[in-house]
């Protein structure tokens, strides 16, 4: 028997990992257990990934810059919640074959205790791109009470989300899961866009405390 071929590639040695923590599970699984079974040193694997954790979030740094590009290129004339929700949904969009792969990962990030307190730190990075955006359209800073409340409130609905398509199994689309969940809060943030409501950029408190009077639809400043 030849055995499993050496691991040359950053996308082989996350694909083996993963098979191990299938297998095994995730905290049993050592940096020294997924080394010597995809025939590399310590040393090898550390060049590839900094931490056994690290390589569960992939190449989440790109990934971010992609999402950042992808609300870059959103359409100026586009309303502020709808060009979120298009840039969100296009970013969690994965070939077919790269599916199973993407439930595993985030069956990972979701479920394993160990790793949530990585996953608070790179949530913070995801919110910070929205709340960027957000803060870019209605002229306000990004430490702003609407900013924050929009980067929060997409990154929830994007998790129940994910929670949900992880729970049905592949029954569900995660794109069309991802795109009802955040039609339901755009509904509420969209009352706080400038571009929709008329509200003055100069005035972004007044953005940010537009509510929709339900007896005629048009908004309301408190």
């Amino acid at each position: 028997m030849l055995g499993r071929p050496r691991v040359t590639s950053r996308v082989a040695l996350e694909r083996l990992a993963f098979e191990l923590f299938a297998r095994d599970g995730f905290d049993e699984t050592t940096v020294d257990g997924i080394a010597a079974a995809a025939g590399i040193g310590r040393r090898t694997f550390f060049r590839y990934f900094g931490s056994k954790n690290d390589l569960v979030w992939g190449d989440f740094e790109d990934q971010l810059e992609r999402l950042r590009v992808l609300l870059d290129e959103a359409d100026p004339a586009a309303p502020m919640m709808e060009a979120v929700r298009a840039a969100v949904v296009a970013f969690n969009r994965y070939d077919p074959q790269e599916v199973p792969w993407h439930r595993q990962r985030m069956e990972l990030i979701l479920r394993v205790p160990t790793l949530q307190a990585d996953a608070t730190l790179r949530y913070a990075a995801w919110r910070e791109i929205i709340a960027a955006f957000v803060a870019a359209r209605t002229g306000q800073p990004p430490t702003a009470m609407l900013p924050v409340l929009s980067g929060y409130a997409v990154l929830a609905a994007s998790i129940s989300a994910y929670e949900y398509w992880l729970s049905v199994g592949a029954a569900e689309d995660l794109t069309e899961l991802l795109d009802a969940a955040l039609r339901r809060i755009a509904d509420g943030l969209a009352a706080s866009d400038p571009a929709t409501t008329g509200l003055a950029t100069a005035r972004p408190e007044a953005a940010a405390l537009a509510i929709t009077d339900p007896a005629t639809g048009r908004p309301e400043v408190e």
